[in-house]
């Protein structure tokens, strides 16, 4: 080994890569509240994350679990669920006084017509100011989850048969909770 050679080790959550720090530093240079998309194995979770000096401060978050209090018994982690959670979430913002963020996507791999941004387009439905790009969001029909109306014979839904839910009423039963989320 070289003498006078320094050895700086990067910070633990680099080396384990949980943690971009150049994506992070750009994103709390904008002094906006961060949208924090994440996804589960059962769910999708939204939060409102402030920067502060002794860590961040969450303002308000929301899993898509919280569904079940309107009437949504389908997955938790579908395109629907994730458009229904941010509408959730930005009504829940609305009263913490949060009118504009930026999104926040971490170590996800951005990827158009995806749940992330299904989320992100139901946040920005419900009223938050979020830079985005149309061409990004999903289809209409694919957030309603008429995709997943159609393919109800597959034994793919048989969960759901044995919940006796009617997978082919799921763009209804979409149509219905969004509206007593927007009440």
């Amino acid at each position: 080994m070289a003498k006078n050679s320094i050895f700086t080790v990067a910070y633990r959550r680099k080396r384990e890569g949980k943690t971009n720090y150049k994506k992070r530093l750009t994103l709390l240079k904008s002094n906006l509240t961060r949208l924090v998309i994440r996804k589960t194995n059962t769910e999708i979770v939204l939060q409102l994350v402030n920067y502060d000096q002794d860590g961040d401060k969450v303002v308000a978050t929301v899993p898509s679990k919280k569904l079940i209090k309107f009437g949504w018994d389908y997955s938790k982690k579908s395109i629907p669920a994730a458009y229904l959670t941010g509408l959730l979430l930005a009504k829940m913002a609305k009263t913490k006084n949060v009118t504009e963020a930026v999104l926040d996507l971490g170590l996800q791999t951005p990827e158009q017509k995806s749940k992330v941004y299904a989320a992100l387009k139901g946040a920005i439905d419900g009223g938050l100011n979020i830079p985005a790009d149309e061409k990004v969001f999903p289809d209409e029909s694919r957030i309603k989850g008429e995709h997943i109306s159609k393919m109800s014979d597959l034994p793919l839904f048989s969960k759901y048969k044995s919940k006796k839910l009617d997978v082919t009423k799921m763009p209804t039963v979409f149509e219905a909770v969004k509206k007593k989320i927007m009440e």
